[in-house]
């Protein structure tokens, strides 16, 4: 399979969807939630959605596509090739003028990511998976060469619902008795790319994804040189509980920090 033409058409579908969000990003917005009052979505959403699945349907027609959006499916294909779209990652960001958003493309082959695009239009840049290889702006990157867990930058990413917040709390508590720093930028995408590109050091949550959450950073960090695990430390899969990605240096602290979580939803 040419996974550089996927590569390219996840490119090109990701930024046709990202400059149709650009255009209505600190705009008027009708905002709409969904599963929680932080759960929102626009018409941005759904524009940039319908975008991204023409560009990928004219280029590979046939071929089954996960959205985040209306009425797309939601189950990654097992077997054969398969996409899967985030057309705004980091919707309320985008709706509270925050510029950490993305629209990320994912091309999966039995399941696994080949190829992909996170384009980040507000923060000019643009991450790509190709041929096992992750670039950012056309350059390779590669996770970060830091050894010292006092001196990681850990991400609790994704979101608990309020019945779920004491785990939360849990992940930050292993985080800041574990590690120098921590930050949260509100977009999956973006922070599993920062991770590919060496700017943090571990990307961490007891929370199963979604694909379109997950997948292209997960690929990214794993073509960067990284690690991700689910939350016992197995490999990961677009449907295993947690994520746990880091630059593979310290992968067991990184771990140990996200059982605390565990221990509290136990």
């Amino acid at each position: 399979m040419d996974t550089g033409t996927r590569a390219d058409t996840a490119l090109r579908a990701a930024e046709a969807g990202a400059e149709l969000a650009a255009e209505s990003f600190r705009g008027e917005l009708v905002v709409e939630t969904k599963s929680q009052k932080t759960d929102v979505v626009t018409q941005a959403d759904r524009d940039a959605q319908t975008r991204v699945t023409e560009a990928l349907r004219e280029a590979f027609p046939g071929e089954p596509i996960v959205g985040e959006e209306d009425e797309t499916p939601n189950t990654v294909p097992d077997d054969g090739p398969g996409w899967i779209i985030d057309p705004i990652d980091g919707t309320t960001n985008f709706v509270r003028g925050i510029q950490v958003w993305t629209t990320s493309v994912a091309a999966t082959v039995d399941g696994e990511p080949v190829a992909g695009a996170t384009v980040c239009p507000s923060l000019g840049d643009t991450f790509v998976l190709d041929s096992g290889t992750a670039f950012r702006n056309g350059e390779r990157i590669s996770v970060s060469d830091r050894t010292d867990p006092e001196a990681f930058v850990v991400v609790p990413t994704l979101w608990w619902e309020f019945d779920r917040r004491e785990e939360y709390a849990a992940t930050c508590r292993g985080i800041v008795e574990c590690f120098g720093d921590m930050r949260r930028f509100g977009s999956a995408q973006t922070e599993l790319a920062l991770c590919a590109s060496g700017a943090v050091d571990a990307v961490v949550t007891n929370v199963r994804g979604h694909p379109w959450d997950t997948v292209t950073g997960v690929g990214l960090i794993e073509a960067a040189g990284g690690t991700v695990t689910d939350v016992h430390g197995e490999p990961w899969r677009h449907d295993s509980r947690g994520l746990v990605a880091s630059n593979g240096a310290a992968h067991d602290v990184v771990l140990d920090a996200v059982s605390q979580a565990e221990t509290v939803a136990r």
